[in-house]
């Protein structure tokens, strides 16, 4: 039962690992503005399809992970991540049910609530970046979400299935 389990939510781990990889993979200057919150569009998927498995504490985990490998201010990301995964969790029945295009413009609204918190956390701290970094992850976040949730819920239903 326990070898069960663990093996249901190693491909999960595995995903988050891959999207911190993908978050920490330094970007020629051009395109570093728009390198998409692969951690929160992970968790919003995650905590949308498993909201009982994963959700906030993951997602605080997750975020003071990617707090201390960035070095930014200690439960910025955190923060801005359990929020992300409280919304996803609030209204994930109701996010289940709608087509791609109304999905993906929720997904919009929740990386711009997330940005926003960043922002706010960074105004706060004192740290000062253009409008672009906090944009542009939204931008290309929100272009991107069809294809991560097609490929995201093809391995969670290989996963489930055992194939």
């Amino acid at each position: 039962m326990i070898r069960d389990r663990a093996s249901h939510r190693l491909p999960i781990i595995l995903t988050f690992i891959f999207g911190l990889v993908l978050t920490i993979m330094p970007l020629p200057d051009g395109t570093e503005a728009f390198r998409p919150d692969w951690l929160a569009m992970l968790v919003i998927f995650w905590a949308m399809q498993l909201p009982r498995t994963w959700s906030v504490g993951t997602a605080w985990i997750i975020g003071i992970v990617l707090d201390v490998s960035q070095g930014t201010v200690l439960g910025q990301h955190a923060l801005a991540l359990c929020c992300v995964a409280f919304i996803t969790v609030r209204f994930h029945l109701l996010m289940r049910v709608f087509p791609i295009t109304q999905l993906t413009a929720t997904v919009f609204a929740i990386l711009a609530t997330y940005q926003f918190l960043m922002f706010w956390i960074n105004g706060v701290a004192g740290v000062n970046a253009p409008m672009i970094a906090y944009w542009g992850p939204i931008i290309s976040g929100t272009l991107l979400w069809p294809f991560v949730m097609t490929i995201l819920s093809g391995m969670r239903y290989r996963t489930r299935t055992g194939d």
